[in-house]
């Protein structure tokens, strides 16, 4: 049996701790024979446990305490601690674990609530597990999802070579905002989303591109996030913005400009990877041999 979850790509500008959408890189979990302990093979960072302590079985273990070990294999092209959900697919990955091997027959809406209680917000686990563009949130340990087909669109990722802790990129958070503050940012997200929803990316990008949340703060942790942009706006880019908590830098732009923004991104000779990315329509899903 495989457990393929997508990696995410979340906030999407002004849509903070709220908006995220699946894309194509991806975690898989191979479940091999039963053992005595859980063993995890990876080649992933030696950080990771390859034991009980790994994140996967610790998920697995909270939603199913008597599961049967298992011999595992994790491999996984979504870059650790860069803003691409790498987290939140481990988390999604041990609930499904729990879930196929204890028989629990889960909705996605009841892995939703596990997966957003353990991570604290909905709005990379949400799309892991439904794929496509979702809407989120988590009030009052209340999660509710509204899941949308994303506006044709091409995502060009730039990856550095660096982390940015997600810790460190809610430490240059303002704490408050005054209500005219929030009035306003809450009117851009709402733009944002209702182009979205309408498929019109020429206003969404703009609105994605006026976010009053988050990303004038942390903007200046990512060095190369201006001169991105501005290879992308002179490529007629609908928007660029922080993925997540970065340092990931998102640029969303049609199918036909995908190519020449990720081969100017290379041109800079920047510190670190490129790649054109798709949306993922499934979400979390079990292959079985």
């Amino acid at each position: 049996m495989k457990i393929i979850v997508p990696a995410t790509s979340a906030n999407i500008g002004p849509g903070f701790d709220s908006v995220g959408v699946a894309v194509s890189k991806y975690l898989t979990i191979e479940v091999l024979e039963e053992r005595d302990a859980w063993f995890i093979e990876h080649d992933l960072n030696p950080r990771i446990p390859k034991d009980k302590r790994n994140l996967l079985i610790k998920i697995a273990l909270q939603v199913a305490p008597d599961l049967q070990p298992h011999r595992l294999k994790m491999t996984s092209d979504i870059p650790l601690a860069r803003g691409l959900g790498s987290s939140s697919s481990v988390i999604v990955a041990g609930i499904e674990l729990a879930n196929q091997l204890a028989n629990l027959n889960l909705t996605d809406e009841e892995k939703l609530r596990i997966a957003t209680k353990s991570e604290g917000h909905p709005d990379n686990v949400a799309p892991a597990i439904f794929g496509n563009l979702v809407i989120s949130s988590y009030v009052d340990e209340q999660v509710a999802a509204i899941v949308a087909p994303m506006p044709e669109t091409s995502f060009i990722a730039y990856v550095p070579t660096y982390e940015l802790r997600t810790t460190d990129s809610r430490d240059v958070l303002p704490t408050k905002l005054s209500y005219k503050e929030a009035v306003a940012a809450s009117s851009v997200a709402n733009v944002a989303i209702a182009a979205l929803l309408k498929g019109d990316m020429l206003a969404a990008g703009r609105a994605i591109e006026s976010d009053l949340f988050h990303e004038r703060y942390r903007q200046s942790l990512v060095k190369e996030f201006a001169p991105v942009k501005e290879i992308a706006t002179k490529h007629a880019a609908y928007a660029t913005y922080l993925s997540g908590a970065g340092p990931t830098i998102m640029t969303l732009a049609a199918s036909d400009k995908a190519v020449p923004i990720k081969t100017a991104i290379e041109a800079a000779n920047f510190d670190g990877e490129t790649f054109i990315l798709e949306v993922d329509t499934q979400g979390v899903r079990v292959e079985k041999g």
